[in-house]
């Protein structure tokens, strides 16, 4: 199987017809626990894009493999400044299992004083085992089977993300002189992804002061997520014991240059053919392309309270800021919600085969399990309701005549009043889930209520 590169323009996405892959991150078998590390940490993503959790000494790996840990349903509802949204609608009741996925474990090694540690993502369950319906991973997990049962179509996904070191000297974007100025952790950040299992696939430095973005291989709707969620844990855990604060934040500053996170998508059919591709075709998008990314675009303004929901987020999806500038469809331009990525027929490459779209409305506020799955489920609809046809704005449109696309929302407040009026979205979501959400970005904006934009930047990148 090729993998092709598009260095510069987004992960490469699977190259010749085969079925999907599902890589799993490289783990130790419970036969063979690690035997330098004390505990194993079995995690959660929540709504506010956090990793938490429960640690279990190590030699009680098997047994936390098999039965989980223990986890409280008003966990889901903290916010990320840390309070317990205060009309949370579990209250004090019930109980969960954190169940580890044992494809998910990483082993971080011993570093200094920093000891070595195993880490495993989680679903969260009932007692008895069964599914949560509240739990973000298994949201994913049902829109990935959704889409496979109700249209044949398996995903191939990919997440970029950038994020800010601090405590490096001025250097110009996208230079040699940043890229070694961050070593050596560049050098270990590969190579700890490498170990893990992640497989890093660029590692650059970005344009804004002290930005870089780090890309990894594609693969299943799954493993994309997962690997998102430990990528962002191990960038911090690192930046940590090499003395450098690290930031994901959407901005670190009103005027500044801001982090975001990139998902690819690519669709195949069940033997594995590449099905978004059509040369003959407006920006070479298939009519099934064309009607799975009008459901994304048809529902845009509820899906953004998923994939930029921090009270900040939309100061940085704005014209002119290449982030994302409207709701429209474009062949490689870097200011639209879905973006048509190149591709390259070097050394015999297929187009078809690299073939994917980028949303750019995202960022690492995000729980990359929900953020994923509400652009699948979104697809979805595109592809099983009568919706208009988007238009594929060819390259080398005029940017004056796209300033009459239709307007992101223009506030956190304003996305959630759109989810909250979308019937569409909103089918989606155990009810739970959804006014736990609800409930969740509104204190995350009280918390912040008073303060003027620089100060609200201060405090969400304090977080990220």
């Amino acid at each position: 199987m090729t993998l092709v590169h598009t260095t510069g323009t987004g992960p490469g996405l699977l190259g010749p017809a085969a079925p999907c892959p599902s890589p799993a991150l490289r783990t130790a078998s419970e036969d063979s626990p690690m035997t330098d590390a004390a505990t194993v940490f079995v995690a959660t993503c929540d709504l506010a894009g956090q990793v938490r959790g429960r640690a279990v000494p190590a030699a009680d790996q098997a047994s936390a493999l098999r039965s989980g840990t223990g986890w409280v349903p008003a966990d889901l509802a903290i916010s990320a400044f840390g309070p317990i949204a205060p009309d949370n609608v579990f209250g004090s009741r019930g109980d969960l299992r954190l169940i580890p996925d044992p494809a998910t474990g990483v082993d971080i090694p011993a570093d200094g004083d920093a000891p070595a540690q195993r880490l495993y993502l989680a679903d969260q369950t009932l007692p008895d085992g069964e599914p949560w319906p509240c739990c973000p991973r298994t949201f994913l997990r049902n829109a990935v089977e959704e889409l496979r049962e109700r249209t044949g179509i398996e995903v191939v996904a990919a997440i970029e993300h950038e994020f800010v070191l601090g405590g490096l000297p001025a250097s110009p974007p996208f230079s040699l002189q940043r890229f070694r100025q961050a070593e050596p952790f560049g050098s270990d950040l590969v190579r700890l992804l490498e170990q893990a299992g992640l497989q890093p696939e660029n590692w650059l430095p970005e344009y804004g002061d002290g930005q870089f973005e780090i890309t990894l291989r594609p693969g299943t709707a799954m493993a994309a997520a997962d690997r998102a969620v430990l990528l962002k844990e191990l960038v911090r855990d690192l930046a940590r014991r090499r003395g450098l604060p690290v930031s994901f934040a959407p901005l670190l500053a009103p005027d500044g240059v801001g982090n975001g996170v990139h998902l690819h998508l690519s669709l195949r059919d069940a033997e594995g053919r590449p099905v978004l591709f059509d040369a003959a075709r407006p920006g070479r998008l298939s009519a099934l392309g064309a009607r799975f990314s009008a459901g994304i675009l048809r529902h845009t303004p509820a899906l953004t309270a998923w994939t930029a929901p921090s009270p900040v987020s939309f100061l940085r999806l704005t014209p002119h800021r290449w982030s994302a500038g409207g709701i429209f469809l474009a062949e490689h331009n870097r200011e639209s919600l879905l973006r048509i990525c190149p591709t390259t027929q070097l050394a015999g490459s297929d187009p078809a085969a690299q073939f994917n779209l980028e949303y750019r409305a995202a960022d690492a506020t995000a729980n990359p399990w929900l953020a994923l799955g509400v652009l699948l489920r979104a697809g979805l609809e595109g592809l099983v309701r009568d919706y208009d046809e988007p238009t594929v704005w060819p390259e080398d449109t005029d940017a004056a005549v796209l300033d009459g696309v239709p307007a992101l929302p223009s506030s956190l407040e304003e996305a959630l009043h759109a989810l909250e009026t979308d019937e569409v979205v909103r089918s989606w979501f155990d009810p739970r889930l959804l006014a736990t959400h609800l409930s969740v970005k509104r204190s995350e904006l009280a918390q912040l209520a008073g303060l003027d934009e620089a100060a609200r930047i201060r405090k969400v990148a304090d977080v990220y």
